[in-house]
């Protein structure tokens, strides 16, 4: 390559996913090396001119401006100052330097990509050959004998005809497939003797089958949703916008709507650091039941339809899932948004993944948001940089479209933004459960409990969060609920019934939202205040509490399992204790509680089994003010305001078959009721 052969290179020209599924240290590239050429010239046309002087980079030089590349290959002009002050260079002499590194890039993907699709052809050739042989001699399963041309009927023709069409469609989008993926997608024999015609192509999973024209989609979905969340996550695309106050990111809808016209999107992005490894994060990423625990505030349920593809090699590179999920937004106002979707899992190199979801209707002709029950998830996902010391940088995006219609107008504004079901929300999540982990893992001996006890006791405090978000969000993840119409109650306020065997009877929840001018953290603090707690918890009948038993839950103050009792009194003159659940965190805070009875405590903390004891969770869940005109300007600390969700669980029969009363409604109505007004004025706020 001569030395004064500088190409200047899009992002289009390569892309990122292929740049970073190469080794970047195989080669030294010197730029400037002084090789032009310096082919002498015939002496009668030589004219005198000033030789040009050239500089050789040195080996550290070299050293430092490949370790840049690996980062990013386009510096732009700050990035370029930066580099030429840091090595004595100039910047044009850095700005040629990565252009003649990615023009040698692009001539080694090109060469290995032609030997790539070199040996895919002499395969296709030699199938083909191999075909060509079976049909000029065909034989019959059954018997093995020769076939005769007689016995084939018009429509067994056609059935062959259109079988090979359809596998050589399908060949072609699993080799463009695996070129992508990495996986190992190939085309499983019917057993019908070679004629598919109709039939469905199993392709493994839980018993569904997959058609090869839906298989083909899928890949093909899979991949464009994979190429535009990598765009997305690039640093500098014109698409995001940051706050001067934060490092908040949220969609530039008018620059999206250029690019994708027709869309009404909401976008936003957050990078973080998360204490778990790439490759776990990604096996809790592609393993459902992970997922949804991990996710238990955003994700009601979930499961895996079809498994497409398992990738190859033994990893999650190149695995394929269909899914559907129920996400859920901590207030009886916001309906549970149900979704399909396909999950693409791809490594783009040495630690560097990323995983991607996106919306699948059977109906592909309808782009409609109606078309997929009111929310349609566009490219979301995360790339995950492993950073070693089981610590990972996470990029996260979250893109779709919803109709607004049936949401209420207190909470149009959160879920526009990144805290309602945005990137804000699923990274502060994922943060904060990986700190939970760490921390209970290196704090055993600090609970005063055994293994088994404190494990016994999390799975009680794990029940009941999930008993109170089923109250909160109606979800039928957990228990199923009935919808009950009262006419003294508020519209803004939900009562749901159900069935309970344990403790037996007719539990009744009663859940409402209503907008607060307090600050998250204000209101947090004073709900977590054990001295506070008579001025609103009527179990506390009016003492303060003082915690009997701390498990934490991550190093910032407040995310803990505590178990709580009357201050003053000793254990054993109180016959009720109350479980408590309390976090904390960017996207919003949760506390959320139950009473339970001294003798089922003493069990659990034993190590005894948790099932056994009966709950009845009550709480609050907050959220941050959002009413800034976007999710960047969102200040936990800040903010003018919170929106509170109070919800209240009652046994208000004894007898699973008994109906309930306008008594039992009035009841949990004024409980609500009076729960707010004893916060409101507690905390000096307007009633």
């Amino acid at each position: 390559m001569n030395g004064d052969l500088v190409l200047e290179m899009s992002r289009g020209d390569l892309r990122d996913d292929e740049f970073e599924s190469r080794s970047w240290t195989d080669h030294s590239f010197d730029a400037m090396s002084g090789d032009e050429n310096n082919q002498e010239q015939p002496p009668k046309k030589r004219k005198k001119k000033k030789m040009r002087k050239y500089h050789r980079h040195t080996s550290y030089q070299i050293q430092e401006l490949e370790s840049f590349f690996k980062e990013c290959p386009h510096p732009n002009e700050k990035q370029r100052l930066e580099l030429g002050s840091k090595l004595d260079l100039e910047s044009k002499q850095i700005k040629f330097w990565f252009q003649n590194r990615r023009t040698q890039m692009k001539t080694q993907l090109e060469r290995h990509e032609n030997v790539i699709l070199r040996q895919e052809n002499e395969k296709l050739r030699v199938e083909n050959g191999f075909l060509k042989d079976a049909m000029r001699s065909p034989v019959c399963k059954n018997c093995g004998g020769e076939v005769v041309p007689g016995e084939v009927s018009y429509e067994q023709q056609q059935l062959r005809i259109e079988n090979a069409k359809l596998k050589e469609e399908l060949d072609r989008i699993c080799a463009l497939a695996n070129r992508f993926i990495g996986g190992s997608i190939s085309l499983e024999q019917p057993s019908n003797g070679g004629i598919i015609g109709s039939q469905n192509l199993p392709l493994g999973g839980n018993g569904f089958n997959v058609s090869m024209s839906e298989s083909s989609m899928f890949m093909t979905l899979a991949i464009e949703a994979m190429d535009e969340l990598v765009k997305l996550a690039e640093l500098e695309n014109p698409l995001w916008i940051k706050c001067s106050k934060s490092e908040k990111e949220s969609m530039n809808h008018d620059e999206y709507r250029s690019i994708h016209p027709g869309f009404v999107a909401q976008g936003s992005r957050e990078t973080g650091l998360v204490l778990i490894s790439s490759l776990d994060l990604v096996e809790t990423l592609m393993n459902t039941s992970k997922w949804v625990e991990m996710f238990e505030c955003i994700v009601s349920v979930a499961s895996t339809v079809e498994v497409i593809s398992n990738g190859g090699d033994g990893s999650r590179n190149g695995s394929l899932l269909l899914m559907e999920a129920e996400f859920q937004v901590m207030s009886p106002l916001v309906p549970i948004k149900e979704v399909k979707f396909l999950r693409y899992c791809k490594q783009h190199g040495d630690g560097f993944w990323a995983v991607v979801d996106v919306s699948y209707d059977i109906n592909r002709g309808n782009e409609n948001v109606t078309s997929y029950g009111g929310f349609k998830r566009l490219p979301s996902g995360c790339i995950i940089q492993d950073l070693g010391n089981g610590c990972s940088k996470v990029t996260w995006i979250e893109h779709s479209e919803y109709k607004e219609s049936h949401i209420h107008s207190l909470y149009k504004t959160l879920l526009s933004s990144s805290v309602g079901l945005g990137a804000t929300k699923w990274l502060a999540t994922l943060q904060r459960q990986c700190e939970s982990l760490t921390t209970l893992l290196s704090s055993q001996d600090h609970t005063g409990l055994s293994l088994a006890g404190t494990k016994s006791i999390l799975k009680l405090a794990q029940r009941m969060k999930l008993n109170y978000y089923s109250g909160i969000t109606a979800s039928s993840s957990i228990h199923k609920w009935e919808k009950l119409l009262a006419e003294n109650v508020g519209q803004e306020t939900r009562l749901l019934t159900r069935k309970s065997l344990e403790p037996s009877g007719v539990v009744l929840s009663a859940a409402t939202s209503l907008w607060l001018t307090v600050t998250q953290q204000r209101l947090f603090e004073f709900l977590c205040d054990g001295k506070c707690r008579n001025q609103w918890d009527i179990l506390s009948d009016g003492a303060s509490m003082e915690n009997m038993l701390l498990v934490p839950k991550g190093q910032r103050q407040g995310r803990c399992v505590s178990l709580l009792r009357a201050a003053g009194k000793e254990h054993n003159e109180s016959s009720m204790l109350i479980l408590q659940e309390t976090w904390n965190d960017a996207s919003g805070a949760l506390v959320v509680y139950a009473p339970v009875d001294v003798l089922s405590m003493n069990n659990v903390m034993t190590g005894g089994d948790s099932d056994k004891v009966a709950l009845l969770p009550s709480g609050f869940s907050i959220s941050p003010d959002v009413s800034s005109s976007w999710s960047g300007q969102i200040d936990t600390n800040e903010s003018k305001g919170c929106l509170l969700t109070v919800g209240f669980q009652i046994l208000v029969k004894s007898q699973a078959s008994a109906k309930l009363n306008m008594e039992s409604v009035e009841t949990v109505n004024n409980l609500i009721a009076c729960t707010i007004h004893k916060i409101k004025a507690s905390l000096n706020l307007p009633t």
